[in-house]
Parts: C-alpha cells; structure tokens; sequence
C-alpha cells in the first residue's frame, strides 16, 4: 500500500456476490494493519449530506446567547457547545468550536465506576429544534454501517461475524459537529491525537483540506474524496487485536483567514462498561501482531467508559472542574 494516499474501500461491495465481499474484507485488514485510515464510499444520497451541513452552518449561525444556553460547561456529561479554543488536546488549545452529541439517556447520579455519570441527556438549541432531527436519524443511519463494519472486521481477521455484536448492544456513540474558522494566530485546529474507542466514521465538506495523518514515510495530507467517509480506528480495536491492527496518529491544521472548515465525526463506540473482547486473531495474522502501544501517560483500558472519561477529562477540564472536581482535584 501507498503511504502517501489512503486506499479507498466501497460499502457497495458488500450487496454485490461473495467476491467482492472478500475483496472488501482483505481492504479492511489491510487497511487498518498497515495505515489505520481508509476513505469508505458510502452511497448517501446528496441530498442528505446538503442538508447535514447546511443545518451545521445554521447551528453555527446562531447568535452567540443561543449556543451559550447549551455551552458543554452546563453538562457534566461533556455534552452541548464548546466555545471558540474551549478544548484541548495533549494541553494544548484547539482553534475550532463545536457540539457534542451523544445517545439519550436517563441521567445518572451517584453512580459507580464514574465512567457511569458520561450517560444522560444531550443539549439542543432551543432556537433550531430541526437540528436534534437531523442528527438523530444521521445517528440512526451511521451506527448501521458501524455494526456492518465490525461484522467484517471480525470475518477478516479469523473470528466470527458476530465477535464483537454484543459489544455494541448499547452503543456508546458520540458525533461531533465541528467548525474550524481561518486564523492566523496558530496552525492547530486540533492536535496530534489518538481515538480512545473503536471506529470514526469522518464526513468532511467538500473540497476543505486540513487532515493530516501520520504513516511510516511521515505526515501526509488527507483532503476529502467525493461521497466518501474517512475512516480510522482508536486504541481500543489496536487492543483487542494485540496491535495487528494500528490506532494512528492524526491532527488538522487551521484553514487560512478568510475560509472555514466543517467536518462531522462520528464516534462508533461500545457501552460504556462493556469490556472490549480480544480477538481470536488467525495464526498468520498473529505473528505479525505488534503489541499494544505502551505510554505511562496514556493507558488503555479494555472497557471503553475508563479511556472516553480519561480522554474527556483532559480535553475540558472546565467541565471536569466543575463537575467532577473529585476526579481531577479541582473544586466545585
């Protein structure tokens, strides 16, 4: 494989015979063995990816009191709007704001492990109520390929189609919907990062550049391919497959003055107490696996709730401050 572009895979292969399935499996494995990045042509109609970002722009439109009512900082989930430089990676600032969303849920109070308080409701803008529709059924739709995706991943690799389905019973899933405007006061929209789950399915605008990922030859720009997802793993597929599979540095710069950049990721993730299973992985498959990448400062658990807290603690520690001043040492 190239390391200088990404190999580009199709959904459609998977509806069209047993070949072409096969194919489609040996680009998974060998995509995620050698890169960790893929794009994915998804077959969406036009129609909705126009009407996604156009309801993005016109979240981001809003006066800035409306985006305020649902500021993350009220959130002790770490969900709801993050202000222009509101988050951080590797402790340094990020040049872009955004929302967070994640699966309705009851919310919880008193709870033990604390990776339990990361469930409860979203926040929505008063002000553009068609926004919770859009996003729920763009949810909907991308958590379908997200199981499909797992299903082969597990057929790829030795093990059965249905490995990782019970894992995924009660997704953990989390979109973000994030804008990058043009500055001049730093080249970092966000920094170098790992994914701390399983799958991100990526939808960037049309003809925006900024991604870059990090492969053996070094960094090399990712600009988006028509109709397609950019995809990538996190820590947790490199450990249940032993490091076989690789969790791949990537960052994005900031646009020039006077553009902006929309990107929507979508975080494919199990519950939140669900224990990742390892893979069964196939003897040849095996020897090749490199074990999991070892950093004191970052270690992986094998339940997705301990790395999504420990990722989100350190990211908004305004919100960790404010409500989970027991974890991090802060006050109320």
């Amino acid at each position: 494989m190239s390391h200088d572009a990404l190999p580009v895979l199709d959904l459609v292969d998977l509806h069209a015979g047993p070949e072409a399935v096969e194919r489609f499996r040996e680009q998974l494995r060998v995509a995620t063995h050698e890169v960790g990045f893929f794009h994915l042509r998804h077959g969406i109609e036009r129609a909705v990816i126009d009407e996604l970002f156009a309801t993005a722009r016109a979240f981001f439109a809003l006066p800035e009191e409306d985006k305020r009512a649902i500021e993350m900082t009220n959130s002790a989930q770490f969900r709801g709007w993050t202000r222009l430089g509101g988050e951080l990676t590797r402790g340094q600032v990020d040049y872009r704001e955004q929302i967070d969303i994640g699966p309705e849920r009851p919310l919880r109070v008193d709870v033990d492990p604390p990776y339990l308080r990361l469930d409860g409701p979203n926040q929505w803008p008063a002000a553009l109520p068609e926004l919770r529709t859009v996003i729920e059924a763009w949810t909907d739709r991308l958590g379908a390929i997200g199981r499909d995706l797992m299903a082969q991943w597990a057929l790829s690799l030795g093990a059965p189609a249905d490995h990782f389905t019970s894992t995924f019973d009660d997704a953990s899933t989390l979109l973000k919907i994030v804008r990058y405007p043009g500055t001049e006061q730093t080249s970092q929209g966000v920094g170098d990062h790992k994914d701390p789950g399983f799958l991100t399915l990526l939808l960037i605008e049309p003809g925006k550049s900024g991604l870059q990922v990090q492969t053996d030859g070094g960094w090399i720009d990712v600009p988006p391919t028509d109709d397609c997802f950019v995809v990538n793993i996190g820590e947790l597929m490199e450990a249940v497959t032993d490091g076989y599979l690789r969790a791949t540095s990537h960052r994005v710069t900031a646009p020039a003055v006077g553009s902006e950049r929309l990107s929507i990721p979508f975080f494919f993730n199990p519950a939140l107490d669900a224990e990742a299973p390892v893979v069964p992985l196939r003897p040849e498959y095996a020897e090749r696996a490199r074990g999991v990448t070892q950093d004191a400062a970052n270690v992986i658990s094998a339940r997705y709730g301990d790395n999504l807290l420990k990722a989100r603690l350190r990211a908004h520690p305004d919100v960790a401050a404010r409500h989970h001043a027991d974890l991090v040492g802060g006050a109320g």
